[in-house]
């Protein structure tokens, strides 16, 4: 695989897992509750395949940043990941918003949901 084609593969997991926290944006907006285990099992799966991506990422020589047309990808995906990040940091507000209306008034403190928000598990996996 070209060092295009690894850019290019990464951007479209990236557009995926974008498309998967839209849904998930979505789904805290219209139902006001936490989100399906179905939700959380894909979000689970993009991360794996997130995993593999990165890595090979990794293989690919920063020279090759040189290249118009790889510098270019680079660039659109970088929007693509604030895209993702912007929208992960509005779905876990809403998260944390669902499960102070759902507890109980003297159940004592509120605790998020067992999600882990992607951005941590991005932010993981990058350091």
């Amino acid at each position: 695989m070209t060092q295009l084609e690894t850019i290019q593969e990464h951007h479209r997991l990236c557009d995926e897992i974008h498309q998967c926290v839209l849904d998930e944006n979505r789904f805290l907006r219209t139902q006001q509750r936490p989100t399906d285990a179905a939700l959380l099992e894909r979000k689970r799966t993009l991360l794996q395949k997130l995993d593999h991506t990165l890595a090979a990422l990794r293989a690919v020589p920063a020279a090759s940043a040189r290249d118009p047309e790889v510098r270019a990808q680079l660039e659109k995906t970088r929007s693509r990941i604030l895209q993702i990040l912007q929208l992960d940091q509005e779905n876990e507000q809403l998260l944390l918003r669902c499960s102070l209306a759902t507890r109980a008034p003297n159940s004592g403190p509120a605790t998020p949901g067992a999600s882990v928000s992607m951005l941590q598990k991005i932010y993981a996996r990058c350091v």
